[in-house]
């Protein structure tokens, strides 16, 4: 302890003599510092020994002996056998604004993230249109200049421990009340459309107490976290038409329902849980908030030119679906251990050849008249295969048919192609990639690949800006998956396709969520995913920060 107490005050002494320019009364101080560390040591040591007997004294200042005094020449090295090397940090910009690289940007996104002005993503090096966004809106809630330029005080505010989480109120004006307003109206708590106006006014102040009162929140008219994520989950009250409900509105949208092939039963205008159910369908198949309300956005996409009719298609995951199966594997067209409740590849292809041999529209997907056919007693059973004698005659192309199957596969996690580079805007990034297993993953990966580069705006759902769930929702819907829009959280709970529990288990084409993002696995060790702290759809690597938000995959083929 005692030479460890010397070589201490020796080395601090050191340090500052070596450390500047300071004139001989400051390196006399230094010296005279050291000395009164070591009078200091020596002190400590006698009172610790006091009651030692003198070997113990003499071990102590033999003890001394082995601390000689280095010699220092006025023209020679003070230390010649120590480097010091003294870390630095790159120090933060004055003023960060669009296009500012830095460390201290990391720190800002994470914290903009966490407060709720920014949806959640792996923090980035670069200061983009969203984080500008991002920090006007919090300037605004803290009455700053909405400039978008984090300064000292901007910055200050909002690395503050004691910072405000995100809050809309009366007389804010901006796209995240827009993106209020729209939600509001689907719920039925604002009217009409034109409701929509961007400003925090009056009848959103009143929509939005209704909102809380129903929703048994405190009625104050602010929007913050909780208001916030109860507008998007199961467990929001609308104020809506719903269950129990009997009118003639009921009775318009069951016949429309009906017409489309939604509802099966005869309409009645009582609001039961076929009605419930076939509501949801619809919602799934026609980009709206699948929450089985018949609300005013529910009604108008009901009524336009433009709904989607019913039918089965690939992604479909119910137990309609496993019927559908059964129906195949009775006709001879899917065998029994596929009947698995999700339309995946092989349901499609047997689809497919049941359609072809029916003389149906070959589309794959299980309408009104295919179901129809598959429920018949007259459907034709598949075409007998060919004799081994005939496929040989007829050469190579006769054996491909069972490498339709193979082809489409999950491609294992070795479908990476051409590595990643560097772009210079936060994480490993790369403009192109090409997935080399085809199939459906493959489809899949291209069609997202396509998109790296499309600027990221919160809500977009393509075809050309996007945000992370809308990203993945038109990905999939564009490689064929009739894909319902849902948030992250709802992917969270999602029941798409296979579960997948393990980070170390995702395989390209696999949807990888984590808290409050989500992406396209690439199976290379990296993701597609439309990127709020980047600013854009980009491919980047699956960093430490992806497996500590993991919270599972989905695969869909």
């Amino acid at each position: 302890m005692i030479k460890y107490r010397r070589y201490t005050a020796l080395f601090l002494a050191a340090l500052v003599a070596v450390s500047g320019t300071a004139g001989c009364a400051e390196q006399n101080s230094a010296a005279e510092s050291a000395a009164s560390a070591e009078t200091a040591a020596g002190n400590a040591a006698a009172e610790g020994d006091g009651g030692q007997d003198a070997g113990a004294e003499e071990s102590a200042a033999a003890d001394t002996e082995y601390w000689p005094v280095l010699a220092v020449s006025p023209g020679g090295a003070q230390f010649p056998d120590m480097n010091i090397v003294v870390p630095t940090t790159e120090a933060p910009p004055e003023y960060i604004r669009i296009g500012t690289r830095s460390w201290i940007v990391k720190d800002l996104q994470a914290r903009l993230m966490e407060l709720g002005f920014m949806d959640n993503d792996e923090p980035s090096e670069y200061y983009g249109e969203v984080t500008q966004a991002a920090v006007k809106i919090y300037q605004r809630q803290n009455h700053l200049a909405q400039d978008g330029i984090v300064g000292a005080e901007t910055l200050a505010a909002i690395l503050d421990e004691n910072a405000h989480y995100y809050t809309a109120q009366h007389g804010d004006s901006g796209t995240d009340i827009v993106e209020l307003q729209q939600r509001l109206y689907q719920l039925g708590y604002l009217a009409n459309s034109s409701d929509i106006t961007g400003t925090f006014d009056e009848k959103t102040l009143t929509a939005v107490q209704k909102f809380q009162q129903m929703n048994e929140l405190e009625p104050d008219g602010k929007i913050g976290r909780q208001s916030q994520n109860l507008m998007y989950s199961e467990e929001v009250k609308p104020n809506l038409v719903a269950m129990g409900e009997k009118s003639d509105i009921v009775l318009a949208a069951q016949k429309r329902l009906f017409l489309l092939g939604y509802l099966t039963s005869e309409p009645d205008g009582n609001f039961g849980q076929g009605t419930a159910m076939a509501i949801r369908e619809f919602q799934s198949r026609n980009d709206l908030v699948v929450d089985g309300y018949l609300g005013p956005g529910t009604r108008d996409a009901l009524n336009s030119d433009n709904a989607q009719p019913f039918g089965l298609v690939l992604g479909d995951q119910s137990e309609t679906v496993s019927q559908v199966q059964k129906l195949l594997n009775k006709w001879g067209y899917l065998d029994a251990d596929l009947i698995t409740g999700y339309y995946g590849d092989a349901t499609k292809r047997a689809v497919v050849d049941f359609q072809k041999r029916n003389d149906l529209s070959a589309d794959g997907s299980v309408g009104a008249q295919t179901m129809a056919k598959l429920t018949s007693n007259n459907a034709k059973r598949p075409a007998p295969k060919q004799t081994t004698a005939a496929r040989t005659q007829g050469g190579s192309s006769g054996g491909s048919s069972s490498g339709s199957g193979s082809s489409g596969g999950s491609g294992g996690s070795s479908g990476s192609s051409g590595g990643h580079t560097d772009s210079g805007s936060g994480g490993s990034q790369q403009s192109t990639y090409h997935y080399s297993g085809g199939g459906s993953v493959g489809t899949l990966l291209d069609v997202a690949s396509s998109k790296i580069g499309s600027p990221y705006v919160w809500g977009a759902k393509g075809p050309n800006s996007f945000d992370c769930s809308g990203f993945v929702y038109w990905c999939l819907n564009q490689a064929g998956v009739n894909q319902s829009y849902m948030t992250s959280g709802g992917w969270a709970s999602s029941g798409r396709g296979q579960r997948i529990s393990s980070f170390g288990d995702l395989q390209a084409g696999d949807i990888i969520v984590v808290s409050g993002h989500v992406g396209i696995a690439d199976g290379g060790g990296g993701v597609i995913d439309a990127s709020s702290s980047n600013g854009r759809v980009v491919h980047r690597s699956l960093s430490s920060w992806w497996q500590r938000n993991f919270i599972c995959g989905y695969r869909i083929f």
